[in-house]
C-alpha cells in the first residue's frame, strides 16, 4: 500500500513538472513576444512622435516664412537689432522708439512684408484681425457691382487700362478680374469680421496673409474702390451737385491727377509694383474705409509730423488702427500694452 502511495505521488510530481515545464515554455514565448511588441510599439510611437515634431516644425516655418504679417516681437529688441551703431540716424530711431515705448505704451510690434502693397496690407490687416465691419457705404451698395456701373453706367472704358499691381495686365478682362477681387473681398472680410472668437480670427487671419495671390486680390479691390471714390467725386465737382471732402481737392490740385484717369494711370497702377501710397492717398484710404489711421512717423521724431491722422477729420464713431513707419514706404504694426 505504501508502495502505491509513493508511486502516485511520484508519477503526480512527475507530470505537474512536465505541464509546468511546457507552460514555463509557453510563458517564455508569451513574454518575449510582448516585449518584442512592446519594444516595437515603443520605437514605432517614438518615430512617430519624432515625424510628427519635424513635420509640424516645417508647417510652422513654412507658415512664417510665407506670412506677409509676422508675429509679434518685442519693440526695443527690434529697435536694438535693426538700428545698430552711433550714426546720426541709428540714435534717433533708438530714441523714437523708446518714445513710443515709453510714452505711448507700445510695447511689441507685427512686422509687414517690405513691399509696395505694404501700407495697405497693414490697415487690412488690422481692419481684419480687429473684427472691423464694413463701413457704412458698403452695406447700403452692393461693391461688387462697383466695376460694372463704372464701365457701363459711367462709361468709364479707360478702366481695361488699369494695371493689377506687379501682373502689369491691361486689356478687355480687366473687368471680370476687377470683379474677382471684390468678390475676393465681400467674401473675406464677411466671414472674418462675423467672427467673434479673437484666437481664431487671428487664425483666419494668418492663413490669409500667408496666401500671396487671395491677399494680393484684396489689395486690388481696396485700389479700385479708391478710383470708383475719385471718379464719384469728379463726377460731383463737375456738376456742382454737393460738396465734396477736402482731399478730393488735394488729389486733383496735384498735376500727376488733375482727373480719374490720370489718377489711375499714374498712381493706382503703379501701386503694388514700383510705387506705395502717398499722404494724399493715405488720407484717402482712410476716409474710405472709415478709420482714422494714426501713423507714428519715426523719421519725423521731434517734429509736430512724428504723429498724424489719415485723415485727419474723422468721425468720432469711426475705429482706429495704428501704424509706425521708418520712411513713409514701409510700414509695421505697433501693438499696445498697459
Amino acid at each position: 500500500g505504501r508502495h502505491e502511495v509513493w508511486s502516485w505521488k511520484t508519477a503526480s510530481k512527475e507530470s505537474l513538472c512536465l505541464v509546468w515545464q511546457k507552460v514555463k515554455v509557453q510563458l517564455m514565448l508569451s513574454m518575449s513576444f510582448l516585449t518584442a511588441v512592446f519594444w516595437y510599439c515603443r520605437r514605432l510611437y517614438s518615430f512617430l512622435a519624432q515625424l510628427l515634431k519635424r513635420w509640424s516644425n516645417y508647417l510652422q516655418r513654412k507658415l512664417i516664412r510665407n506670412l506677409s504679417v509676422l508675429p509679434e516681437v518685442d519693440l526695443l529688441g527690434y529697435s536694438a537689432r535693426e538700428w545698430k551703431g552711433e550714426t546720426k540716424q541709428a540714435k534717433q530711431m533708438r530714441e523714437a522708439y523708446e518714445e513710443l515705448f515709453r510714452s505711448c505704451h507700445i510695447k511689441y510690434l507685427r512686422q509687414v512684408k517690405r513691399d509696395n502693397y505694404s501700407v495697405v496690407r497693414a490697415v487690412l490687416f488690422q481692419i481684419f484681425s480687429q473684427g472691423i465691419p464694413f463701413p457704412s457705404w458698403m452695406k447700403e451698395r452692393d461693391i461688387l457691382k462697383l466695376p460694372e456701373k463704372l464701365l457701363y453706367s459711367q462709361g468709364c472704358n479707360w478702366i481695361q487700362q488699369y494695371s493689377f499691381g506687379p501682373e502689369r495686365y491691361t486689356g478687355p478682362n480687366a473687368f471680370g478680374k476687377l470683379r474677382k477681387c471684390m468678390e475676393a473681398l465681400k467674401t473675406n472680410w464677411a466671414e472674418i469680421s462675423a467672427t467673434r472668437d479673437h484666437e481664431e480670427r487671428g487664425n483666419l487671419c494668418n492663413t490669409l496673409f500667408s496666401d500671396e495671390s487671395k491677399e494680393y486680390k484684396l489689395y486690388e479691390a481696396i485700389k479700385f474702390i479708391m478710383l470708383y471714390e475719385v471718379v464719384e467725386a469728379y463726377e460731383q465737382i463737375k456738376s456742382r451737385d454737393e460738396p465734396v471732402h477736402n482731399l478730393f481737392s488735394l488729389l486733383f490740385a496735384r498735376d500727376s491727377s488733375s482727373d480719374p484717369l490720370s489718377f489711375m494711370m499714374n498712381h493706382l497702377n503703379s501701386i503694388g509694383d514700383s510705387l506705395c501710397l502717398d499722404q494724399v492717398e493715405l488720407f484717402l484710404l482712410g476716409y474710405l474705409l472709415q478709420v482714422k489711421i494714426r501713423v507714428y512717423r519715426l523719421h519725423r521724431f521731434n517734429t509736430e509730423e512724428f504723429q498724424v491722422n489719415y485723415p485727419d477729420e474723422y468721425r468720432r464713431e469711426w475705429n482706429e488702427i495704428c501704424l509706425l513707419t521708418e520712411d513713409d514706404r514701409y510700414y509695421h504694426i505697433p501693438l499696445f500694452r498697459t
